[in-house]
């Protein structure tokens, strides 16, 4: 008997495991966050034509997206937590929190710009970058005292729910949209 058609098939039978695992392997890792925004999310628009070929981008429907997203999360995570009714103050301090930042980052996003068809320039992805990270500061600032608060009347199964590792967005990069 020939090993050869063994060798063969093994890279074969690797692949198709790989490939019927992985959407398990997905939910199981963490990613399933990413699975409901993926399911969630609006279609990309066709490419722009001309030498770019780069579809232009709406920095204020991004940054509503990211708005609504996390208030999403956040019924999520609230259902995850399966809260018992002596931690529901602690949980409606820190939603209300998160509602609050949310209402001063929706009005960030309704003044950004609904279309950018040139890319800018170094000096101007350094500016939004900066606005980004100011405001992810206040709004980690306007949220953690609460959030540190509903923590501390979790249970251990509970804070493992917010323990665990969370996947990073794959082909964004903060402050500048997709690249």
């Amino acid at each position: 008997m020939s090993l050869r058609p063994l060798l063969l098939a093994a890279p074969a039978a690797l692949a198709a495991g790989l490939f019927f695992a992985a959407p398990s392997f997905a939910l199981d890792a963490g990613l399933d966050d990413d699975l409901l925004e993926l399911a969630q999310a609006t279609p990309p628009a066709p490419p722009a034509a001309g030498p770019d070929r780069r579809a232009a981008f709406n920095p204020k429907a991004f940054c509503l997206d990211r708005v609504a997203r996390r208030a999403g999360n956040r019924t999520y995570l609230k259902i995850k937590l399966d809260l018992k009714p002596e931690q529901m103050t602690a949980w409606d301090n820190f939603a209300k929190a998160s509602d609050d930042a949310d209402v001063k980052d929706t009005a960030r996003c309704n003044a950004l710009p609904t279309d950018m068809k040139e890319r800018p320039n170094y000096v101007q992805q350094l500016t939004l970058e900066e606005t980004y990270m100011k405001a992810r500061v206040e709004r980690i600032e306007a949220v953690k005292p609460s959030l540190v608060a509903l923590y501390d009347s979790l249970s251990p199964e509970q804070k493992a729910v917010l323990d665990r590792p969370r996947p990073m967005m794959m082909g964004h990069r903060h402050g500048g949209g997709p690249r």
